[in-house]
């Protein structure tokens, strides 16, 4: 019987592309298998909580990987995985969990954020999308508690993928404004492809007051990806949380 750790880790996504592995591309699951294997000379297959896109970052990504036998000091594995690792990348804890726990299927929600910032700043490259145009932030907070009211966003999800299902369960949509940084966060029991940045790409025509909320509403009942706004670019958006049944890991 396998023994079954997780890995609590972080990572600036600017130089991989995406979390899953993929032909010839430098991704953080490719990074972490090779980095686990090499210091454990078995190999490993690290599974992760969700798939980030090319440019996307964690502020708090959880998978899971399974070993034969069982792994003595894992503060060392910390150690070893963090001076080998990418600098991109932070391991905060390996530990052992119940061999049913599952990085991905057992999770109960998942947050992400999305920075806008309104002036230029060095420091906020590749971090935050820099947009300067006016908001109407109370009207984006209008649309996006509408989101609350619907179940299937077609609309917001990128074309042709595999999933079985479009429906997400949105508990908490809100923006919020501090200086010249706006906020995007959101929270649902899952995601599909493009949806977040989908959803801020539309939110924001509603505050350039392009479209008002009952057209914001009439894009989701269309259940059509043509029918919402573009996609804002990736690198202001990030995993912030994911939420796991009680007792399922310490």
């Amino acid at each position: 019987m396998a023994n079954r750790y997780f890995i609590e880790l972080s990572y600036d996504g600017t130089p991989f592309h995406g979390w899953q592995i993929q032909p010839n591309a430098k991704t953080i699951q490719e990074s972490l298998n090779f980095t686990l294997s090499t210091i454990l000379q078995r190999e490993i297959y690290a599974v992760g909580c969700g798939r980030t896109d090319t440019g996307v970052h964690a502020k708090l990504f959880y998978a899971h990987f399974d070993a034969e036998s069982s792994i003595g000091d894992l503060e060392q594995l910390t150690y070893k995985s963090n001076r080998m690792l990418d600098p991109a990348i932070a391991v905060h804890r390996i530990f052992e969990v119940d061999e049913n726990a599952h990085a991905r299927f057992s999770a109960l929600s998942r947050s992400y954020e999305y920075i806008i910032i309104q002036q230029k700043d060095p420091f906020a490259v590749h971090r935050k999308w820099e947009m300067r145009e006016t908001l109407n932030m109370d009207a984006m907070n209008e649309a996006a508690t509408a989101l609350l009211e619907y179940e299937d966003f077609t609309s917001f999800s990128k074309s042709n993928t595999q999933t079985e299902t479009n429906l997400c369960a949105i508990s908490k949509a809100v923006w919020t404004k501090k200086g010249n940084e706006f906020t995007f966060e959101i929270t649902a029991n899952r995601f599909l492809r493009n949806m977040v940045r989908s959803i801020v790409g539309t939110t924001i025509e509603v505050g350039k007051e392009k479209i008002n909320t009952a057209e914001f509403k009439a894009i989701i009942e269309a259940k059509n990806r043509s029918r919402a706004g573009l996609s804002v670019p990736a690198h202001g958006l990030y995993l912030t949380n994911i939420v796991y049944p009680e007792g399922m890991i310490a």
